[in-house]
């Protein structure tokens, strides 16, 4: 009969090796489950202690009223301009024409209202003036003449008839006179105020167009409006270009800030004016000093929604923006920054 031992299993020495082999690899397992399981927990708490945002900057998109051809470029991008820098020249050869007609406009609008200052010929006014004359001298006769006939009137010679005929003929010459002279101040005076008017209204409307014209023109060459950087260039030199159409972007050198987003729990450790400290990775992790100026509420789209059915609740996501409390070499829109709570 077999003993005991005979139904016990008997191990090789491999198999020993491999049975321990399987143990090790096994503890290893645990021990490094264990591991990732505390990086993890270490991790979600930091997490909950740590908000990430970005720096912002304000960039505008330089454009002009000329449409036109991209003839020369005087920057690149990622060059440094201040205000009143050239950094574009436009050409348009159908605006140019455009002003060169609006020139010949204007000066045919201001001969024909020098020509309407310049009133009757001089011929005419000088025919007006004989008349003058001429009605001068029958006045001067007529007067004469009835002094005359009122004297030998008073002495009986005449009678009262021919005095009155006389003082008739008197009045008529002195009418005749002052219609002479009316018609001399006419053809002095030239064309009537109705027509001047018009003319200077010409000459005005022909000077606007010429103005409007120079205006456009004027955006033949681009300047900077502020100090900053060239961020990105969009057209190349001989495209062309439409009236508003982008041609670069520049960003503003004077002005920074930093953005992130909270949940409104946070919000009374987060108010208006309150000086934070945050940390900017990409400067070697150097720290600055922010002031919040801005709370402004996500809306709804942004709404943290609770996961369970009670004792939470839904809470809403507000954007924080701060302003760097000093100026910042090197702080460019974009960079991260990190807010401990």
């Amino acid at each position: 009969m077999a003993t005991s031992d005979n139904n016990q299993q008997q191990y090789t020495p491999a198999e020993k090796k491999a049975e321990k082999s399987l143990l090790v690899t096994m503890g290893l397992v645990v021990v490094a489950a264990a591991v990732i399981a505390i990086i993890g927990f270490v991790f979600l708490n930091h997490e909950d202690n740590l908000i990430e945002g970005q720096v912002e900057g304000t960039t505008i998109r330089i454009s002009g009223k000329l449409p036109g051809r991209i003839m020369e470029f005087f920057v690149e991008e990622g060059d440094s301009v201040h205000a009143g820098d050239t950094l574009v020249r436009i050409h348009s050869s159908v605006v140019e024409a455009q002003l060169t007609e609006a020139e010949a406009m204007q000066e045919v609008a201001r001969a024909q209202n020098k020509k309407v200052d310049a009133g009757t010929r001089k011929q005419i006014i000088q025919a007006a003036a004989d008349m003058v004359a001429q009605a001068d001298a029958a006045v001067t006769i007529a007067r004469k003449t009835y002094e005359r006939m009122e004297n030998l009137f008073k002495e009986g010679v005449v009678s009262e008839q021919k005095r009155d005929e006389a003082k008739a003929a008197y009045d008529g010459a002195t009418a005749a006179k002052a219609t002479a002279e009316a018609n001399l101040s006419l053809a002095r005076s030239g064309a009537q105020s109705e027509d001047k008017e018009s003319t200077a209204a010409l000459v005005s409307a022909a000077g606007g167009a010429v103005s409007q014209v120079n205006a456009i023109l004027e955006d033949s060459y681009l300047v900077a409006p502020f100090d900053g950087t060239i961020d990105q260039i969009y057209p190349e030199p001989a495209e062309l270009v439409a009236m508003g159409a982008p041609i670069m972007s520049l960003l503003r050198s004077d002005k920074r800030w930093i953005t992130f987003n909270v949940r409104e729990e946070m919000l009374n450790d987060l108010t208006m004016g309150k000086e934070i400290e945050v940390m900017v990775p990409a400067l070697g992790q150097r720290k600055i000093k922010a002031e919040i100026y801005y709370i402004r509420d996500m809306g709804s789209y942004a709404t943290w929604h609770s996961t369970k059915s009670n004792g939470s609740w839904d809470s809403r996501t507000f954007q924080i923006k701060a302003r760097p409390t000093e100026k910042i070499d090197g702080l460019r829109p974009g960079m991260s920054i990190v807010y401990y709570k």
